[in-house]
């Protein structure tokens, strides 16, 4: 066996979860913690530091500013859930409470066509249920008078359960109460998998130990290397790692009240992170790289994130560059939303993979969900079948207008 690979102690289990970071965690938690399901659980994960993982690299943030309405749902069971947790968790003393920071999202818009759909977003948003509000800039400038806004014409914006939250909380009691519940956890590589004559199943995984472990079900929980996985069964998805920078920031003049995550029409953004700010976008060219690439390019910082900050927030003009890290997004070059569900042709094969950034937010609703599936074969709570990859077979993107 390889230095520091973990060997299974069983030789079948009936749900093999390839990943064990965010959506694997939730996949595993969910399964172990439905009384309605009673079959055994293994989760492999090739990096158990997870250091490189999108969980590691994540802002955890959360918002209800999307397009869709089931989008929308997702995260709004997200902000129950966190706000929730010990609950969720059984009433578990040791479970901490875990702080939701509700400033919102501004999502501004400096041309009156997206002005506009901002306005039809506010009105799915709201019958949703969210408090998004639609904000002209003098109703911006009066709240939050810090922004520059010369060529702003109006923006959402929603104080109600959404900001970011203490994601890895969530994470590492998953992991560790998933575990109590009877999940394993083993540092472990799945490199094959092997189908029935037909190919309609797949009925073992090989690991990278040796190991060949039956199975009832596979979940792809593999993050940005979700098609590495897939392809073992034959399966081609449209989901690659995408390079997103973080930059952590101070200012020589703080500002007098919290910064909202804000959408800047440039695709930077930035928020209060504590006694700090943080800002983040996607460099202007932006292909797939490497699945070990994190080396981060100094210069979007320069040239692209901190003119826009100073520009957008004239009081940041004098700031330091505290910290930074790139981490990868598992994007989905078909439409940036979640592939779901079961294959249309290897049944047993279930993805939860292609987040393009959403992951975080979405885990509670999708773990949850994945369970119902697994239990079930339907969806309980929320119907997710809009994410089912047979919309992928079809080339049929699900239209979301809010991707960041």
């Amino acid at each position: 066996m390889g230095e520091g690979l973990i060997a299974p102690k069983n030789k079948s289990y009936d749900v093999v979860i390839v990943g064990g970071a965010m959506l694997g965690s939730a996949v595993a938690w969910f399964l172990s913690d439905n009384p309605d399901f009673d079959g055994s659980i293994l989760v492999v994960e090739r990096d158990p530091t997870y250091e490189f993982t999108s969980t590691v690299h994540t802002n955890s943030c959360m918002r209800q500013q999307f397009s869709n309405e089931i989008n929308v749902r997702i995260s709004q069971f997200a902000a129950e859930f966190v706000k929730n947790f010990r609950e969720f968790m059984g009433n578990d003393e040791r479970v901490p409470d875990v702080p939701l920071h509700s400033y919102g999202y501004m999502y501004l818009a400096d041309n009156e066509a997206f002005a506009q759909v901002l306005r039809e977003n506010q009105k799915l948003q709201a019958a949703c249920g969210a408090g998004t509000k639609f904000m002209t800039r003098d109703e911006i400038k009066r709240d939050y008078p810090f922004y520059q806004l010369d060529d702003i014409v109006g923006a959402n914006h929603n104080l109600v359960d959404e900001g970011y939250f203490e994601g890895s909380t969530l994470f590492d009691w998953w992991k560790r109460s998933a575990r109590e519940q009877g999940a394993e956890y083993i540092a472990n590589e799945v490199v094959g998998m092997a189908k029935n004559p037909a190919g309609t199943r797949v009925e073992s995984v090989t690991l990278k130990s040796g190991d060949v472990i039956a199975c009832g079900s596979v979940v792809n929980a593999s993050g940005p290397r979700a098609v590495l996985t897939s392809r073992m069964a034959g399966i081609e998805i449209p989901v690659e790692p995408r390079k997103r920078y973080t930059f952590i920031f101070s200012a020589e003049q703080p500002l007098d009240r919290d910064l909202p995550l804000t959408i800047d029409p440039s695709g930077v953004h930035m928020r209060s992170d504590g006694t700090y700010y943080l800002a983040g976008c996607p460099p202007d060219d932006d292909p797939a790289v490497d699945y070990d690439d994190f080396v981060q390019d100094f210069s979007i910082w320069e040239e692209k994130a901190w003119p826009v900050i100073a520009t957008r927030v004239p009081q940041f003009e004098a700031i330091k560059l505290i910290n930074s890290w790139a981490g990868h997004y598992a994007y989905n070059t078909l439409d940036q939303n979640a592939i779901l569900g079961p294959h249309s042709e290897v049944e047993n094969f279930i993805f939860v993979n292609g987040f393009s950034g959403h992951g975080f937010q979405q885990s509670p609703a999708m773990g949850r969900g994945t369970s119902e599936w697994i239990t079930y074969g339907e969806y309980r709570s929320l119907d997710l079948t809009p994410f089912h990859y047979d919309r992928i077979a079809q080339n049929r993107p699900f239209l979301e207008k809010a991707v960041i």
